[in-house]
């Protein structure tokens, strides 16, 4: 215990974008690694009540190499509106290849109950009741154009579904969503972007509304499918004592001809670091660039992820700005257009709430008249960060690869062999 706390503050020191201006206790009065983490953050963030760090954290590497490397999840893959806070509780999400997918839930159905627990009682807490380890279940009662209707669902291992929709909409319009910035998402994402693409399609949709973020490679390909080759897409700036580490990724030539001009990206507070990176990537090139929905969580900062005796520490070393060295925006991305949603009608049906607001947008007169800006919208980081991990298997997360020879620095010698990570993330 005692080595791996020295080899925390050691990293913390090196590598923390933080280093210098976060605290830097002696390990000894600590008695236990968690504790000793959490006091070496630091305390002076913006919008936090307490000042503390809301990104750094770890988790068991099991878990973080199932889902950012293996593209995997256990659970029963739904997701609710509890950041919300309020009534009626829908079903926001499903993950196509999980329990719930398979059994049919759907977006928009009305939880009434979970185990017996009505809804006016769940609202008020986290939500942990969705998370389960494989084999354990769980009863959904829920209502579906008013007809009662009841759901067991046995938690498992399943495959996640990275890009689970595309369409041509009206207006020669294309859309897109994804889900999560994976390496299992790029073949599609080139796949379905190449097929809108040829169909002539100029103005483009991206749903990143429940886009927690993950790798800045899939970022960093995305907008070059988007946009072909430009410039710098994102430089990713480290601490005062590893400027030698700071780097550049550049968009390169898309896998088809032709680009998109205006692009729409739908956002809500689940719209988080990579998500947000590209946003802010695209702007200084392409003809227009605006957002749709819900400020988004607001967190510029990144990770190289680093596993040690049997953890993966997910620890701020950068932060993230485009070709125009912009990257100030803590506070979220506020929309271009606020619209409250709504959490039903599927992706890429041009009828569904934020997608007929951003053909409105594109089009004026082709989409309902958009919403009165969601009154989630006036919450601060530190008013939503306590709500922000009440959906379960939700990853917040911008990885990268490793700065050359940093991962030979940095072996934990707290037990056996523990071998390190060969990536960069933003997120938590």
């Amino acid at each position: 215990m005692s080595a791996q706390k020295d080899w925390l503050r050691s990293y913390m020191l090196d590598w923390y974008y933080w280093t210098g201006q976060s605290p830097n206790p002696e390990p000894a009065g600590f008695a236990t690694l968690d504790a000793y983490f959490q006091a070496l953050k630091y305390t002076s963030y913006p919008g936090v009540p307490n000042g503390i760090d809301p990104w750094s954290n770890y988790q068991s590497t099991a878990s973080y190499n199932q889902f950012f490397a293996e593209g995997r999840s256990t659970g029963y893959g739904v997701a609710v509106n509890g950041l919300e806070g309020q009534l009626p509780l829908k079903v926001r999400y499903v993950e196509p290849q999980s329990p719930a997918g398979l059994a049919g839930l759907l977006r928009g159905d009305v939880i009434k109950a979970i185990n017996g627990v009505p809804d006016s009682t769940l609202i008020t807490g986290n939500f942990a009741v969705l998370s389960g380890a494989a084999g354990q279940q769980i009863t959904l009662d829920i209502e579906r154009n008013g007809v009662p209707q009841r759901f067991t669902l046995t938690a498992a291992d399943y495959a996640l579904t990275p890009v689970p929709a595309s369409a041509t909409l009206p207006g020669n319009v294309g859309y897109i969503v994804l889900k999560d910035f994976i390496v299992q998402a790029e073949p599609e994402l080139s796949t379905r972007l190449n097929a809108i693409k040829a169909a002539g399609v100029t103005d483009l949709i991206i749903d990143l509304r429940y886009n927690g973020g993950g790798r800045i490679s899939t970022a960093n390909l995305f907008a070059s499918e988007v946009l072909g080759p430009r410039g710098v897409f994102t430089t990713l700036q480290y601490n005062a004592t590893q400027q030698a580490s700071n780097r550049s990724f550049t968009l390169t030539a898309s896998s088809a001809a032709g680009v998109f001009n205006r692009i729409v990206v739908l956002t809500g507070p689940r719209s988080c670091s990579a998500s947000e990176l590209l946003v802010n990537g695209l702007r200084p090139y392409a003809q227009q660039v605006s957002t749709v929905g819900d400020t988004s969580c607001g967190k510029p900062y990144g990770f190289n992820p680093v596993d040690s005796c049997g953890n993966t520490f997910s620890i701020v070393n950068f932060k993230a700005v485009n070709a125009l060295g912009q990257g100030d925006y803590e506070a979220g991305i506020a929309p271009t257009c606020a619209v409250a949603e709504d959490f039903s009608g599927a992706f890429g049906d041009p009828s569904e709430k934020l997608t007929a607001a951003a053909l409105s947008y594109l089009q004026p007169g082709t989409g309902p008249a958009t919403a009165t800006a969601p009154a989630a919208r006036a919450r601060t980081l530190g008013a939503r960060l306590p709500r922000a991990g009440a959906a379960p298997g939700a990853r917040r997360g911008m990885t990268a690869d490793c700065p050359p020879g940093r991962a030979a620095r940095h072996i934990p010698t707290c037990c056996g062999t523990a071998p390190q990570r060969s990536g960069a993330s933003m997120g938590s």
